[in-house]
């Protein structure tokens, strides 16, 4: 299900106008403007009110957009709709891939979508721009990604001091992707401007791209490291995909795959939230019970890229990233806040409060129920 040709002019401009005034996505490591010492999370995140009032009625139809619908990491949005989980909540829902339009964030913004599956830390990187958005179920509780070399460069690329006047690959300026190559450009030793980021997507564009020399290394996910891997084209340098992997990288527990939405959406729709929120969790908990190959049995064909037994297998390897519930880890925040500020100070000065940029609510009454 791919970006629909639905976006009106008239939603386009709205579009425009915002990236006019610094909200879109950042280039070339994400920075944004704004800057104060980040606070940080108690676990409480942020709280639903009840719909102001004259708003409107709930939606029948709710529109989520994915970073990227066969990418593993975001496994629950496509795995959810399989499940019929959206339906046994009587909820409408249309997943629309990113990979084919405009990106994630601004859609939501300009309010073409309801919802975002893309991870976390753009609720940080836009608080800093002024807008408030929060992840309402985390899906996993590392990154999930992993920073592959080029075969022809494994002899220059050795250590992340060696990533200095090198191109990576990512999927989009202003991407996760984005500020985690930048985090670890800067990690070693360098600065953002010392790398060229250079926007690739994911899965065969990506392969295309370190096939051709087009990048020297990459910030990507399975199944595209699998893939990558058997052709000979690249090895893996970081593996940010486990917990101790993540951790060792990163500095600590790192929360990513999330739906995140606008507060104001949340505020004026909480009986919305709560039946997508519902209806994930118990895509969480189905991860945590049933095998990668009945997992995989619930989804496309083409997520396997011809080579379904690959496909479990990288699934095997990243079922542990998930949350078993869709809870924020509580010491999550924090680590995401200083990555992002070690890259770009701005943010440093922008009076992060992290508390307004997840809730814990919605899942700790789905889990009640």
């Amino acid at each position: 299900m791919g970006w629909k040709t639905w976006v009106t002019g008239a939603a386009m401009s709205a579009t425009l106008a915002m990236l006019a005034t610094g909200c879109g996505a950042s280039s070339n490591g994400g920075g944004s403007s704004g800057g104060g010492g980040g606070a940080t999370a108690n676990g409480g995140g942020n709280t639903a009110t009840a719909p102001a009032a004259g708003s409107t009625s709930t939606p029948a139809h709710v529109k989520i957009m994915v970073g990227g619908m066969s990418k593993i990491i975001y496994l629950p949005a496509e795995l959810t709709e399989k499940l019929g989980y959206f339906k046994d909540q009587g909820l409408d829902v249309q997943l629309m891939d990113e990979s084919a339009g405009q990106s994630a964030e601004e859609a939501l913004l300009a309010g073409q979508v309801d919802g975002v599956v893309g991870f976390y830390d753009h609720t940080i990187d836009l608080q800093a721009k002024g807008k408030s958005l929060e992840s309402v179920v985390q899906f996993g509780a590392t990154p999930g990604e992993y920073l592959v070399v080029s075969d022809k460069e494994k002899d220059q690329i050795k250590s992340l001091a060696d990533l200095k006047g090198k191109k990576i690959g990512i999927t989009g300026l202003g991407s996760s992707t984005n500020f985690l190559a930048s985090y670890l450009v800067v990690k070693g030793g360098n600065k953002t401007s010392d790398y060229t980021p250079v926007p690739v997507g994911a899965g065969q564009t990506l392969i295309a791209a370190i096939q051709q020399g087009k990048i020297d290394a990459a910030v990507t996910t399975e199944p595209t490291v699998t893939q990558l891997k058997q052709r000979n084209l690249a090895s893996v340098m970081l593996d940010m995909s486990t917990t101790d992997g993540a951790k060792q990288s990163l500095g600590g527990t790192y929360p990513a795959a999330c739906l995140y939405m606008q507060t104001e959406y949340v505020q004026q729709h909480p009986d919305v939230v709560q039946k997508l929120v519902n209806a994930f969790v118990k895509t969480m908990q189905y991860i945590h019970t049933h095998s990668a190959a009945e997992i995989a049995d619930q989804l496309p064909a083409s997520y396997y890229a011809g080579d379904k037994q690959a496909y479990i297998d990288a699934l095997q390897k990243s079922l542990p990233m998930f949350t078993p519930d869709g809870k924020m880890p509580e010491d999550g925040p924090p680590t995401v806040l200083k990555v992002l500020t070690t890259f770009n100070p701005k943010i440093n000065d922008a009076h992060i409060d992290l508390n307004k940029t997840y809730t814990t609510e919605f899942v700790d009454k789905a889990l009640q129920g």
